[in-house]
C-alpha cells in the first residue's frame, strides 16, 4: 500500500486536468488518495528516478533529454523536488 501525503494529494489534485482533461478523477484529498493507490502511481525524489522509471516501464518517451520528462503528462511537480507519476 502506497502512502501519499497531503501535499502530494494537493498537488494531484490541483493538477489532475494535465492527464484527465475530459472530466476530474477526485474532488476531495480522500478520493486523490484513492484513485492514486488504485492507479499504482509513484512519487519520487529526482528527475534521475522520472527517468528510471519511464525506462524500467518501457514508456517511449518521444526523443525528450534532461528535465524535458517533466513535460510528460504523467509526471506531476509536487513542488518540493519530488515527482509524482501517475499512468493515465
Amino acid at each position: 500500500m502506497h502512502e501519499f501525503d497531503d501535499a502530494v494529494l494537493q498537488c494531484f489534485l490541483d493538477n489532475q486536468g494535465q492527464l484527465f482533461p475530459e472530466e476530474d478523477v477526485a474532488s476531495n484529498l480522500e478520493e486523490a488518495e484513492a484513485f492514486l493507490e488504485e492507479s499504482l502511481a509513484v512519487v519520487v525524489n529526482s528527475i534521475d528516478e522520472v527517468w528510471n522509471y519511464f525506462e524500467e516501464a518501457g514508456v517511449d518517451v518521444d526523443g525528450a533529454r534532461g528535465d524535458e520528462i517533466l513535460e510528460a503528462d504523467e509526471v506531476f511537480d509536487i513542488g518540493d523536488g519530488r515527482y509524482l507519476i501517475v499512468e493515465g
